[in-house]
């Protein structure tokens, strides 16, 4: 959309100022690296407005310590003290639980995901957040430990203006097609053709 206009304007008895500040469901997904780190760069324009951020990594180790996560605990540090930008808060939902390090079985990796959509769920239904990064979220989906249904629900009844970025690989069809915007992530080249593992700064 060159300069922002857009296509067409939808017969919805929407003003123009109602349907741009209309909250998105955002999903990002695809093979390739990237699509965390576009969520946390739209989470960080939240954290610039003033906006209440809310990010629940799944799939990822509590001993796990991303760069972002760090960023992200400092800015709601200077929050605090200063009133700049707005409060953040960052989970791991189902700590200690990891596709690279499984610890315990399948049906507690399941529990605790679902623990973590239901907490997930608690605040949506409650408008905590302006922001919510569900880092990972498309795998309990893909695995069954989260029902897509009820996501799908809940998420197109959400009330307020409370802004969802999904990422991971494989989303669901049935939440790609309630979503307001979906980007895929495609390789062209990446360092670990060559043979180079991830470093800090790039992967960290």
């Amino acid at each position: 959309m060159p300069q922002g206009q857009v296509t067409e304007v939808p017969d919805d008895g929407l003003t123009t100022r109602q349907r741009r500040n209309r909250p998105l469901l955002i999903v990002h997904t695809g093979p390739m690296k990237g699509k965390s780190t576009a969520a946390f760069g739209m989470a960080l324009r939240a954290w610039n407005q003033g906006w209440s951020v809310g990010v629940f990594q799944f799939v990822k180790s509590a001993k796990w310590k991303v760069g972002e996560e760090s960023a992200f605990q400092a800015l709601g540090r200077l929050h605090t003290e200063t009133g700049e930008g707005g409060p953040v808060e960052w989970h791991k939902m189902g700590e200690g639980w990891s596709w690279a390090r499984k610890q315990g079985t399948e049906q507690d990796h399941a529990a605790a995901a679902a623990e973590g959509w239901r907490e997930i769920r608690r605040r949506i239904e409650a408008k905590t957040h302006q922001m919510y990064v569900l880092d990972e979220f498309t795998y309990p989906l893909k695995w069954g430990w989260v029902d897509v249904a009820e996501v799908v629900e809940v998420l197109t009844r959400r009330e307020g203006r409370q802004h969802v970025v999904i990422t991971g690989r494989d989303a669901p069809d049935e939440l790609v097609r309630v979503a307001d915007l979906v980007l895929e992530t495609t390789k062209v080249k990446h360092p670990m053709d060559a043979g180079q593992k991830g470093q800090r700064g790039i992967e960290w």
